[in-house]
């Protein structure tokens, strides 16, 4: 009788024994689904990139926002700026240096980098018009109106004539007749242009943002700029003259993507998406809010 109850409850083990591996097996079973689900999710998620714009100095501040707007909804993508003057970017470029979108603030830039085969085609676009201005701290007393006379400044912060504002400037006084005509205003010198002004002072600055620290620190007494640049600066700055397309023609920027023979998928994905946001009408909100005119063609 005991070898029976014995062996009955031996039998009892066993079967519980039995269902606890069954149970082990369909928790396994379960964890190797939750496995492959939260593969799946991972394979839906945008791939952590980076993407390298070149971008007019001019562009800082604006470009600066959209990147964060930009980047609300692609928290992925790193994007790094570099900021200067146009001709300096499109140095850089030639010399190798790794970029993905160049936003220039003059057409002669992108027209040589499109000549040098370093453009994606299909991919130039205009994205907005601004305006050259001559501006002075407030309350200088100046005598200065306008470039009419400007010459009668004790100092002038003028960009180098590399650099599209300096290059717009020089446009402006051919047109006044203050500078012999010329094929290229950019390669009147900065000298040439003192001498056309009576030997005034002039500080030649390597970018825009440079023209308008050294009118807004009091190093000159006026300086060519856009009218862009004055964000921010209403209460420090009064505008001389707004200068009219008549006289520097239109100052059109374009943006384009570079070829870039380092980037992998991922990053010419994000600099396409990113230049499309750059081109969007929720950017051009924010261009006009930043004085830039995005009536452009």
């Amino acid at each position: 009788m005991k070898k029976r109850i014995l062996a009955a409850m031996l039998a009892a083990m066993m079967v519980l024994s039995m269902a606890g591996c069954s149970g082990g097996g369909n928790e396994a079973d379960t964890s190797d689904n939750t496995e492959d689900q939260a593969s799946a999710e991972g394979g839906d998620t945008a791939e952590e990139t980076e993407i390298q714009v070149f971008i007019a100095a001019s562009l800082n501040t604006v470009m600066t926002e959209l990147a964060e707007m930009y980047n609300e909804d692609h928290p992925e993508v790193k994007i790094t700026y570099n900021a200067d003057s146009s001709g300096t970017l499109l140095t850089q470029i030639q010399e190798g240096y790794e970029c993905d979108i160049f936003f220039s603030a003059a057409q002669k830039q992108m027209d040589d980098l499109e000549a040098d085969g370093l453009m994606v085609e299909g991919t130039r676009a205009n994205v907005v018009n601004n305006q050259v201005v001559v501006v002075t701290l407030k309350d200088s007393g100046t005598a200065v109106t306008g470039l009419e006379n400007i010459g009668e400044a004790e100092s002038i912060a003028l960009a180098g004539g590399s650099v599209p504002v300096g290059r717009y400037t020089r446009q402006a006084l051919i047109n006044l007749g203050v500078l012999p005509e010329t094929d290229d205003p950019a390669s009147i010198t900065t000298e040439e242009v003192s001498e056309a002004l009576g030997g005034v002072e002039i500080s030649e600055q390597d970018n825009v943002s440079k023209v308008l620290t050294a009118v807004v620190e009091g190093s000159c007494e006026v300086g060519t700029t856009y009218y862009s640049d004055t964000y921010g600066y209403e209460d420090d700055l009064d505008i001389l003259q707004t200068v009219s397309y008549d006289l520097t023609g239109d100052v059109i920027y374009p943006i384009a993507r570079v070829v870039n023979e380092e980037a992998d998928d991922a990053q010419n994905a994000a600099a396409d998406d990113f230049l499309n946001f750059v081109l969007s009408d929720e950017a051009k909100a924010v261009f006009d809010s930043y004085y830039f005119d995005t009536n452009v063609e």
